[in-house]
């Protein structure tokens, strides 16, 4: 794959409503966004392509966290076992922490945890840096890492061993500050996950035995996949005084007392974003970028006829002169003047989703014209090279607006309604979508109605409710499980 053969290049060979399992998988490796053949299972090299993809949605996230007054740290990547066992439900992640015990032939005399989240390594630091009221809200982050869990199952940007992360870490004075920062993250999900990334999305609040271990509540935001499963895009999570009372995280008011400082972390995933983007925007032809994250935003194909090689010059030369042009206005362009043929390149580009091409030909040299190629829309578009610069800027947005669009009409009408058991279990066979339901409670009472929906539909989960604005229930509705009195309007779904 990571070759440039015929092969390697060829197009997709089945379609994404057909096969989407298959038609993923295809992507991932023909677009050359990753490759999988590392040898050690749940571990990939992320390939130059899909790192850049990925690198840029690092710094949208970057970039909005440190708008909300957050500073970047960087803590080391091992956690002694002592911290990550001090908070008593957090410990659960222990069955799938992978352990250091050797250094070379000499067994540790402590063995350490490989990160598998950063809380346990973080507050202990907290506990030494929060001391005063004034040191507070402390809003820290960390990014550009990869963590590390046990996992049974690995697919590349959804589930893996070793998995890109970006996490907050943040400490108020009251309770109140930890909720509006919920409310900040889920506007930071909502600007780069739609509005950057076109990536349409339900914000949740999760049912309590479906939370964040050691949390007093999870919110995430989830999009759902070609296959009818659901995508956690990111999460955010209210940590209440837990992991401030495990780790000593304590502060000296301004009347002399001390208190204990709320918490709250976010998550959002940079692998599974990529997923989201490679799912919900790719088409049969291979990976569909809105132009701002797109790695190169222009492709300019030269168009050369065997029987005509005296004009290949002065159509190189235009090709040349129009790319410089593209990066000085800030635009990420590239002439691909590879020996391939037109409709190679095009299909090449296509595929890795460059949205726009440029295709210069004798015609071209001789009108001083340039022909658009839309990826997302089947028609070109001849332009003049002068002031092509507002032609491409228009062709930006309009591409974009395509993306978006066809994302939205896509999540609109993707969840369905049902009052009847036996109506939910079909629904989950068939339907590829969210199914709403009423539901007796998302307290830990809940718990056995969503086991027993889990066993009874081979693993659909109560994602849980529409957050911050739930919605009402009809009057004496009652759960689709046990039949008991509703509480709640769940949303229901597949999961990965």
């Amino acid at each position: 794959m990571a070759g440039k053969t015929e092969e390697n290049q060829a197009g997709l060979t089945v379609s994404k409503e057909k096969d989407f399992s298959e038609w993923y998988t295809q992507v991932v490796q023909k677009a050359e966004l990753a490759d999988i053949r590392y040898g050690v299972q749940g571990f990939i090299v992320h390939m130059p392509w899909g790192f850049r993809i990925l690198r840029r949605i690092y710094e949208y996230f970057e970039e909005e966290v440190e708008k909300d007054g957050h500073q970047p740290f960087l803590f080391p990547l091992v956690i002694k076992k002592e911290s990550l066992e001090k908070e008593k439900e957090h410990a659960g992640f222990a069955p799938d922490v992978f352990w250091v015990t050797r250094a070379g032939d000499r067994k540790l005399e402590e063995e350490v945890a490989l990160r598998p989240t950063g809380e346990t390594q973080i507050y202990p630091l907290y506990s030494l840096w929060i001391r005063s009221y004034q040191d507070l809200p402390y809003k820290g982050y960390q990014s550009r890492i990869c963590t590390y869990r046990n996992e049974k199952t690995t697919r590349p940007f959804l589930r893996g061993r070793e998995f890109m992360f970006f996490e907050t870490h943040d400490a108020f004075a009251a309770h109140d500050e930890a909720i509006e920062q919920i409310r900040k993250d889920s506007e930071m999900s909502l600007r780069v996950l739609y509005q950057r990334c076109k990536i349409p999305f339900l914000f949740f609040k999760r049912p309590q035995w479906d939370k964040f271990k050691g949390a007093d509540d999870t919110f995430t935001s989830d999009t759902m996949m070609p296959d009818g499963k659901r995508n956690q895009l990111s999460s955010t999570h209210d940590l209440g005084q837990n992991f401030a009372k495990a780790y000593e995280i304590k502060f000296h008011d301004a009347n002399s007392g001390e208190s204990y400082a709320w918490q709250t972390c976010y998550g959002p995933g940079i692998w599974r974003t990529m997923a989201a983007l490679i799912g919900i925007h790719g088409d049969d032809k291979g990976l569909v970028l809105p132009f701002d994250l797109a790695p190169v935003q222009v492709v300019i194909v030269p168009i050369i006829f065997a029987d005509k090689k005296s004009e290949a010059k002065n159509v190189l030369e235009l090709c040349k002169k129009i790319e410089k042009q593209l990066k000085s206005r800030g635009y990420r362009a590239l002439v691909d003047a590879s020996n391939e043929t037109p409709g190679f390149k095009y299909n090449k580009w296509e595929l890795k989703g460059v949205p726009l091409r440029i295709e210069i030909g004798p015609k071209e040299v001789k009108k001083s014209s340039i022909c658009l190629s839309f990826r997302t829309r089947k028609e070109k578009k001849d332009v003049p090279a002068k002031g092509m610069e507002k032609e491409i800027s228009n062709a930006a947005q309009t591409i974009d607006k395509d993306i978006q669009k066809r994302a939205d009409a896509y999540f609109k009408d993707n969840t369905r309604y049902t009052e009847s058991y036996d109506e939910l279990k079909s629904l989950l066979k068939k339907y590829r979508g969210f199914i709403k339901t009423p539901f007796c409670s998302v307290d830990d009472d809940g718990e056995p109605c969503a086991d027993k929906l889990k066993e009874e539909t081979e693993g659909a989960y109560v994602c849980g409710t529409i957050y911050p604005k739930e919605e009402k229930l009809k009057d004496g509705q009652k759960c689709v499980v046990c039949h008991k009195k509703a509480n709640h309007l769940v949303h229901v779904a597949k999961s990965y």
